[in-house]
């Protein structure tokens, strides 16, 4: 991009997108919500206190894994919470997914910063994601050190965050990394991200190279390994109960998208007969 005198600016030439982190549309079924492009690495952001959830992080590990983006898991607001607590909740997380990067960090006491800033070196995108009011635009605050981002505080009846950041931001680090705030996300919709699933959850593709049958659902058949595992108690039931709810969803998005297709195809069709009659009775 070029920018002349009076603040007017060029587009010379628009590069191709590395990387497209998605989700699925609220309220629109079949379609998606891009959340930011040209992404390398995204920071899930959970507050340790009172938003940490595997299930939850699994959704977002899917979808970055999906674009070919690197996550890393934050925990933040740690200093609310006892040692013990801390080690309870890293325990939970290594028993579900055992390669998932994580960082601890305290926006307050600034611990867990300087792991941050080593992710974002000169020329590295990044961005950061969750729910509200886990700190986000906290830890933006804390990298740029300056208040630049609005920060909220969490509801007293609900214990969830307010919505304050309500648009995506792009701020450019004193080292000349890139990060990307984004709003907080209450549903995190799967799209057509087989690949992005099957990075999530490897244990489970693994297994099924075992089944007795190709097309092997991992429900109620004969023979299939993941349910012998289940039953052993080698496959985590939860993660096995988050897999299939994703893969469920995922379904219905790509039913979503073919009848989509199917009423776009229609219409098309509609308007195509409609010129087609009209200079029937109106020939020139």
């Amino acid at each position: 991009m070029t920018i002349y005198d009076g603040g007017q600016a060029f587009i010379n030439k628009v590069l191709p997108r590395k990387s497209l982190l998605v989700r699925r549309a609220v309220g629109r079924p079949g379609e998606k919500q891009i959340i930011a492009s040209n992404i390398d690495v995204a920071f899930i952001v959970q507050a340790i206190n009172n938003n940490f959830n595997i299930n939850r992080l699994e959704r977002y590990l899917a979808i970055c894994h999906s674009a070919g983006i690197e996550p890393v898991l934050v925990l933040s607001k740690t200093d609310l919470v006892s040692e013990m607590e801390i080690n309870v909740a890293i325990r939970e997380l290594r028993n579900r997914d055992r390669l998932v990067d994580f960082i601890l960090l305290s926006n307050t006491t600034r611990d867990g910063i300087d792991r941050i800033i080593d992710l974002i070196p000169k020329g590295k995108t990044c961005c950061v994601m969750g729910s509200s009011g886990v700190g986000k635009s906290t830890l933006i605050n804390n990298l740029l050190q300056r208040e630049i981002m609005k920060t909220g505080e969490i509801s007293q009846s609900t214990n969830k965050g307010r919505h304050v950041t309500e648009h995506r931001e792009l701020f450019i680090l004193d080292n000349g990394g890139i990060i990307i705030d984004t709003p907080g996300m209450k549903e995190v919709g799967i799209t057509d991200m087989e690949e992005g699933i099957r990075t999530t959850f490897p244990e489970i593709f693994d297994l099924a190279q075992n089944c007795r049958f190709p097309d092997c659902s991992h429900i109620s058949e004969v023979g299939c390994a993941v349910l012998e595992a289940l039953e052993n108690g080698t496959l985590d039931s939860h993660s096995y109960d988050n897999y299939l709810k994703i893969c469920r969803e995922q379904e219905r998005f790509q039913t979503s998208v073919a009848e989509k297709r199917k009423k776009d195809r229609q219409f098309g069709k509609l308007i195509k007969n409609y010129h087609k009659d009209k200079n029937k009775l109106n020939p020139e």
